[in-house]
């Protein structure tokens, strides 16, 4: 094992958690995660701390607002009172309008299944296109879904979008999504990429 293969194994061992892994979300090719790694990428695309939008996305979930057509049937008062719970106070009352659009986006577009969604891109740059049409993700949504769900959606990787790259070059690894990719085996990939971008937030990473 060369000196760069033990300082990746040191990182993915302090600090290589998934933001879905935080967020509680066990990720599958199935309905379920996969909607809940959607809500989590919408929460942390605002300006808000990673670990609130972890906490307000555990809450989601225990509040029952695990599929589209739970969080399609919550009330608004509902989606706010659970976001409340995980201290994502600043942006609540708008987030909480856009989950129940984005859930009756999903539900009218893809019967509320993500694989649908998938399987309709015919490419990665397709796949978020449409991801942006949902309320509450732009570039930087998709970029979070992208890049957490290629460990399921192996036709995804190697996805490394512009902050995990970033991440990469203060760590002084490769910032190439091939370059980056050939450091880990492919299960590990989220992992790296999570990493990289905890890099860019947090000098004890660095």
């Amino acid at each position: 094992m060369t000196g760069r293969d033990e300082r990746v194994a040191e990182l993915l061992r302090q600090h290589g958690r998934t933001f879905a892994q935080q967020a509680g979300i066990r990720l599958a090719d199935t309905p379920s995660p996969l909607y809940r790694l959607l809500v989590l990428a919408v929460l942390l695309s605002a300006r808000i701390d990673a670990g609130i939008a972890a906490a307000a996305a555990r809450e989601l979930s225990r509040a029952g607002f695990r599929t589209p057509r739970r969080m399609a049937d919550a009330t608004w008062q509902q989606r706010v009172d659970a976001l409340g719970r995980g201290h994502y106070r600043r942006y609540d009352e708008r987030t909480a309008t856009m989950l129940g659009d984005g859930a009756q986006l999903l539900l009218e577009r893809y019967r509320g299944d993500l694989r649908r969604l998938h399987d309709d891109a015919g490419s990665v740059a397709e796949l978020e296109k449409r991801l942006q049409d949902v309320p509450g993700i732009g570039p930087t949504g998709a970029a979070i879904f992208c890049r957490e769900v290629q460990g399921v959606w192996t036709d995804v990787a190697p996805y490394v979008d512009d902050r995990a790259a970033q991440g990469a070059r203060l760590l002084k690894l490769p910032s190439s999504p091939k370059g980056l990719a050939g450091l880990v085996p492919a299960a590990d990939l989220p992992r790296l990429t999570a990493v990289c971008v905890r890099a860019t937030l947090d000098d004890d990473v660095r």
